[in-house]
């Protein structure tokens, strides 16, 4: 098994890029889809972030206003850190339970945001960093995600530096351009995570 972590600033394209891998056949951990599963209505996770946000971050209907939630965090880094202390060690736990079920010569592409901000590039054999501009990004969010340039730019000031990412890069996929050049970037990454998870296998 060949572990890969892959990551990349917000608006950088790392979704496409995973997206990519996994129609090549690698096994995806996505950490914002489990951190998303960790806090669903009747788990401990959910339980956990009202008793420290207040009732005030749930909808009518009892799951979590994650727009509202994120209002709160991103602007407030202490804030912030008492989320990740919640969510973090839950997501961890989930994702080593999803990568016990992968196979002995898998490909598995661990889709972490704040890899780079949380120390984590050691947990893999691999680390990829989808990069961007800032300018990219800051366009992307507003233009295609329709996010007020405010909060685009309060979400990237929250993740680490586009040079702290890059410090921990074994492989970096250039997404500043149009998405037709990204697919060739991707295809030859993908050979080699292949070449190199049947070596291990």
């Amino acid at each position: 098994m060949l572990k890969v972590g892959l990551t990349g600033g917000i608006g950088a394209g790392k979704s496409e890029v995973s997206r990519l891998l996994v129609s090549y056949g690698a096994v995806l951990i996505d950490a914002d889809r489990i951190a998303r599963e960790v806090v669903e209505p009747g788990t401990p996770g959910l339980a956990a972030v009202v008793e420290a946000f207040g009732e005030d971050v749930l909808t009518d209907g009892g799951t979590l206003d994650r727009p509202k939630l994120g209002s709160v965090v991103f602007a407030d880094a202490e804030r912030l850190a008492t989320l990740n202390a919640i969510v973090h060690p839950l997501v961890g736990a989930r994702s080593a339970e999803l990568e016990s079920h992968a196979g002995a010569g898998d490909v598995v592409v661990h889709d972490v945001p704040l890899l780079a901000e949380n120390g984590l590039a050691p947990l893999y054999d691999l680390v990829v960093v989808v990069d961007a501009s800032p300018e990219t990004q800051l366009d992307r969010l507003v233009r295609l995600r329709g996010m007020a340039e405010s909060e685009a730019r309060a979400r990237m000031a929250a993740q680490a530096t586009r040079p702290a990412r890059l410090a921990v890069a074994d492989v970096v996929i250039d997404n500043d351009g149009p998405l037709d050049a990204l697919a060739p970037q991707v295809r030859k990454l993908w050979e080699d995570l292949a070449r190199r998870a049947a070596e291990r296998a």
